[in-house]
């Protein structure tokens, strides 16, 4: 019983050094936060645009994307490192969008809108690949030798192509939580927002997908002794 314990207590320290490890390995599409003066122009210069794009103005719209689609792009790389595809979904968040312009009601930055659709698009991707996926082979040797790593010595893109396809292998619900509060690194109240659930289902989503992490790393270790 004490063995038991003990090996649960390590298994569970090691997925929260995960998740800590997480937060800056895969810093390739980190957005660089905006001073207070661009943001409040950002904002004057989007509730303009909006206002033409609803009477037509396509150049208009145009300047919304060109000042949101890197942002939007940083959401979407976390949903799917094929360039391809990521290409796709960050068209079709525009596109929808466009199509529901009329509901945006500028309580909060059109950002944070366009987030909340870049999210459910991209959950929307993985739940319709989940049926068709080939969980790639990954070992619990190949994430000790990138986070045995200094910063300097890794390379942003493999840390970040391997965190992608050790998330790959949890459910997309799962995924989706653990992307946005610890690559993300958003709130609760923020998770909540951009996923459309309660605060309450938020933390009781992340212990519940912490757990299949852990219940992940037990499987990879039987499977490699």
């Amino acid at each position: 019983m004490v063995m038991a314990i003990s090996q649960a207590q390590m298994l569970s320290s090691r997925t929260e050094g995960l998740l800590v490890e997480l937060v800056w390995r895969a810093t390739d599409w980190r957005s660089v936060p905006q001073g207070k003066a661009n943001a409040t122009a950002d904002a004057a210069g989007d509730l303009e645009d909006i206002r033409q794009s609803r009477h037509g103005d396509g150049d208009a719209y145009r300047r919304l994307i060109e000042r949101h689609q890197k942002h939007v792009g940083r959401i979407l790389w976390r949903f799917s490192r094929d360039r391809r595809v990521h290409e796709e979904l960050v068209q079709d968040v525009f596109v929808q969008a466009y199509l529901n312009l009329d509901d945006y009601r500028g309580r909060a930055p059109f950002a944070h809108w366009l987030a909340r659709i870049a999210t459910h698009i991209g959950y929307g991707h993985w739940r319709r690949s989940e049926r068709r996926r080939r969980i790639e082979h990954f070992s619990l040797e190949q994430w000790d030798q990138a986070a045995g790593e200094t910063p300097l010595q890794t390379d942003a893109s493999e840390a970040g192509e391997l965190v992608h396809k050790l998330l790959a292998q949890l459910p997309p619900r799962d995924r989706l939580v653990l992307t946005l509060r610890y690559l993300e690194e958003c709130s609760i109240a923020e998770t909540a927002e951009r996923t459309g659930w309660t605060q309450t289902m938020v933390k009781v989503q992340t212990f519940r997908a912490k757990k299949k992490l852990e219940r992940l790393f037990q499987r990879i270790e039987k499977e490699t002794t």
